[in-house]
């Protein structure tokens, strides 16, 4: 009638009034059952929170928000706890996060040494290595406290040994 082909005549979708509040509902649920697929998510949704949805919403939301189910982790070395998951802080850039570990050897004629190794995880850059026959929490406080003096003081320093947990705790409290 008008002459206009009919493919040129669309609607904008417009969205729904409810969707921010259900985004926020589907992250809340996310956050507290961190094991939990959009599937569990959108039974939840139903069950316990009172929301009409269907699955496939669900899932679109989910894909939109970038959400996905961790990979399954060793107990030995699992994140979260039994409150929920917890988010491993990653370096957004250098001097953002520092971890160190011990590693130990032996040389050829049986005798052990030690090294620790303090690692910028941004750039994976050997910030220092102390090599000895004893490494002591108070090693561990001289290497940092001069690589803060050298350096800058990280927003945060990791450790996986229970040797280092303790010479940080005497850090902390030597700093404070």
């Amino acid at each position: 009638m008008l002459g206009q082909h009919r493919s040129t005549q669309r609607q904008i979708p417009r969205g729904r009034d409810d969707e921010e509040q259900l985004i926020a509902d589907i992250v809340e649920l996310v956050r507290r059952y961190g094991r939990y697929g959009y599937r569990k998510i959108a039974a939840l949704l139903r069950s316990t929170a009172g929301w009409v949805v269907n699955g496939k919403r669900v899932e679109r939301i989910w894909r939109r928000e970038g959400l996905k189910v961790p990979a399954r982790q060793s107990k030995r070395g699992r994140l979260w706890l039994a409150d929920g998951p917890c988010i491993r802080l990653r370096a957004e850039r250098p001097n953002h996060v520092w971890s160190y570990d011990f590693v130990e050897d032996r040389t050829h004629d049986g005798r052990k040494y030690r090294m620790l190794n303090i690692i910028d995880e941004f750039t994976h850059e050997c910030l220092a290595i102390r090599i000895d026959r004893r490494l002591k929490a108070i090693d561990v406080i001289d290497v940092l406290s001069d690589l803060f003096i050298l350096r800058g003081v990280p927003e945060h320093v990791r450790s996986d040994n229970a040797r280092c947990r303790e010479a940080a705790l005497g850090f902390g409290q030597q700093v404070s």
